[in-house]
């Protein structure tokens, strides 16, 4: 299996299981004299892992797997400060409850990548889709912590959050509440709104989806190596290669295509002296360079697949045929994705970022 690594001057491989022993990465690439501590690492891991509690209450929107995630750094750190050698991290499975997939050995769940697993290389790991399973981006979130650490040292700021869940829209956008609620949404009201509706799904055996926003300041102009690795498209790669996330847009995005060239252009002018844009509609990027804007892009993320209602689907056969069957999901499974997919959105933008700025300092 190819297509582990992410990356080219800051590169990130990731290695283990859903039901594994564990998980974790190795990133090559990384400067020394940084100062990074586990416990950073933790801070945004403890964002990701599934079992969160807030003032003592479950989330609703995610399983009830209850992992400490508790990262382990294994080389390319002494006293706190990277030496700029390969850096290993390990996070130890803990909670994995296999049997509860034994149904699905040779039954394919709809919605998720047991049928293409198959077909490509012909078996699969069965205890919570292996390879496949959200659980991969623990070893993302680890090493975006890294990242971010030297980005803010540029003053580089990189904040995802919750804009809509089950069918409900912020109408405010307050960073300040995001850690505030269990949907890690910039408005406490809203993400009641959506706590309730999500709460609902829950008891009727079904799951949501939702949009996730994601703003990154004081990127300086110029980032993004053309034609190809251009900074909207390195960030889309980075960005769909999280399973569950199935659109993405720039700026104004789709809503662009309804509007005159006259009104979605950003023009120009001087402020203090500095070329200045009136408006932000690009998102950001020109030209798959930076302007100097801030970043922002929206996410789509679908309903998760796992569900407690019967199914139709197929089951493989000994001589390599199939059958029809009905399937009823067991274990325990997100409602919704979106609270624990917005760190992994800040980690996979900040290792794009990092990796385009380390490229662009090779070419000057």
């Amino acid at each position: 299996m190819a297509g582990n690594t992410f990356g080219s001057a800051f590169t990130v491989t990731t290695f283990g299981e859903s039901h594994g022993n564990a998980l974790g990465c190795v990133i090559d690439g990384c400067p020394a004299g940084i100062k990074i501590t586990a416990e950073d690492i933790q801070t945004d891991l403890d964002k990701r892992k599934p079992g969160n509690v807030i003032n003592g209450k479950l989330n609703p929107s995610t399983t009830s797997r209850s992992e400490d995630d508790k990262v382990e750094i294994l080389s390319g750190i002494f006293n706190g400060t990277t030496e700029g050698t390969p850096i290993a991290l390990l996070i130890h499975n803990t909670s994995q409850h296999s049997s509860d997939y034994s149904n699905i050995e040779k039954t394919y769940r709809p919605g998720h990548a047991d049928f293409t697993y198959d077909q490509k290389y012909g078996f699969r790991d069965f205890r919570g889709g292996g390879r496949s399973s959200g659980r991969e981006t623990v070893s993302r979130v680890a090493a975006g912590a890294i990242a971010k650490k030297i980005l803010s040292k540029m003053n580089i700021k990189i904040t995802a959050y919750t804009l809509r869940a089950a069918g409900i829209q912020c109408k405010k956008i307050d960073f300040s509440e995001i850690d505030q609620n269990f949907l890690r949404a910039p408005d406490n009201d809203a993400a009641k709104l959506m706590q309730n509706k999500i709460e609902e799904v829950r008891k009727s055996g079904d799951s949501t989806g939702g949009i996730i926003e994601c703003v990154i300041k004081n990127v300086p102009s110029g980032i993004g190596e053309p034609v190809f690795d251009k900074l909207d498209a390195q960030l889309a790669k980075a960005m769909l290669s999280v399973g569950a996330i199935k659109g993405i847009e720039f700026g104004n995005g789709f809503n662009s295509v309804d509007s005159l060239g006259s009104q979605n252009n950003d023009e120009m002018d001087l402020k203090d002296g500095k070329p200045h844009f009136k408006t932000n509609n690009a998102g950001g990027i020109l030209g798959g360079i930076s302007n100097g804007n801030d970043i922002v892009f929206r996410l789509a993320v679908k309903p998760v697949p796992s569900i407690f209602k019967s199914q139709q689907t197929i089951k493989s056969l000994e001589n390599g045929k199939f059958e029809e069957t009905e399937l009823l999901i067991q274990g325990r499974h997100d409602v919704c994705l979106c609270p624990r997919i917005v760190p992994v959105v800040e980690a996979m933008s900040a290792l794009t970022i990092l990796d385009l700025l380390l490229i662009g300092n090779k070419n000057a």
